[in-house]
């Protein structure tokens, strides 16, 4: 992988992080706008900025979250997508009208050093040249899908049975859904070009259908989980819990599921380092994602 397209990686990551919370801060506005409206979602969908944070959000920030997938893989774009928590923190100001405090701007500053740390470690999966039949390769997605089901399963009934920190479990719940959702999209992007252009083989194929269904069912999942957890808890508590397991389980897929060596000795440090500073700026935002999340 040449250095142009592992920073055009970073860079569509980073945009696609900081576009699709764009378009949530358009779409909440407007949402916060019309709270009263007895009418709401017809007089929701007649305003061209609901539109367009809509597009934003789920058409031009995905698009560039798959571009990112192409170029460097799943290991570093959680991380360089947190980014777009800086768009939330801001567009969350001017919406419910507050300044931010002292340790939003550390917030704030710890991400741009995340990213910076991120984008310099150089951790990128090139999907390409990977294998993604060879029999060791699909046993140990096998194994890390079927652990993080496991966990998921065991949070499920620990929500359940213990009331006490039920909104904390799904939240985590919700971010192993998410993490596998992240996961996937790389094998799916791997095969897609051979399906569409008729020549993919019998594995290729069974890789495909197998990656779209797992991407369905770990988004509404995910989605409906934090949803529930949020009935539960602070969602500016439960939101950076949430981001826990989505940061984390990367470091897994670089070393443990492709098993690369990092390209320089400090770039495993930048990632660690990274990845601990876009958790405790998630935890010092998570005030201005929780009161972007509450309009409904």
């Amino acid at each position: 992988m040449t250095a142009t397209f592992y920073w055009l990686g970073v860079s569509f990551a980073i945009i696609s992080g900081c576009v699709n919370n764009y378009g949530t801060v358009l779409q909440k506005k407007v949402v916060n706008e019309l709270s009263d409206d007895s009418k709401f979602m017809r007089s929701l969908v007649k305003k061209p900025l609901w539109i367009l944070g809509l597009i934003l959000g789920m058409g031009v920030g995905s698009c560039f979250f798959l571009i990112a997938q192409i170029f460097i893989g799943p290991a570093l774009i959680p991380g360089l997508m947190a980014s777009g928590l800086i768009v939330l923190a801001i567009g969350s100001v001017k919406i419910v009208g507050e300044k931010l405090q002292i340790l939003e701007i550390t917030g704030i500053t710890l991400m741009i050093l995340a990213t910076f740390l991120l984008g310099i470690s150089e951790l990128a999966i090139n999907i390409a040249e990977t294998n993604l039949l060879e029999l060791g390769f699909i046993l140990r997605i096998a194994i890390f899908t079927a652990l993080l089901v496991g966990f998921s399963l065991v949070l499920q009934v620990c929500q359940k049975r213990i009331e006490k920190y039920r909104g904390i479990f799904l939240a985590i719940l919700s971010g192993f859904m998410f993490s596998l959702s992240n996961f996937w999209v790389g094998p799916m992007m791997g095969v897609i070009a051979q399906v569409l252009n008729g020549t993919a083989n019998i594995g290729e194929i069974i890789l495909f259908i197998i990656s779209v269904f797992i991407l369905i069912l770990t988004n509404m999942i995910g989605i409906t989980t934090i949803q529930q957890a949020f009935r539960e808890g602070q969602a500016s508590n439960l939101i950076p819990i949430q981001q826990v397991p989505i940061q984390l389980t990367p470091i897994t897929v670089y070393f443990l599921i492709f098993l690369l060596n990092p390209p320089t000795i400090f770039s495993t440090i930048y990632l660690i380092i990274g990845i601990i500073l876009v958790l405790i700026s998630s935890f010092l935002l998570g005030k201005r994602s929780a009161q972007i999340e509450e309009i409904k």
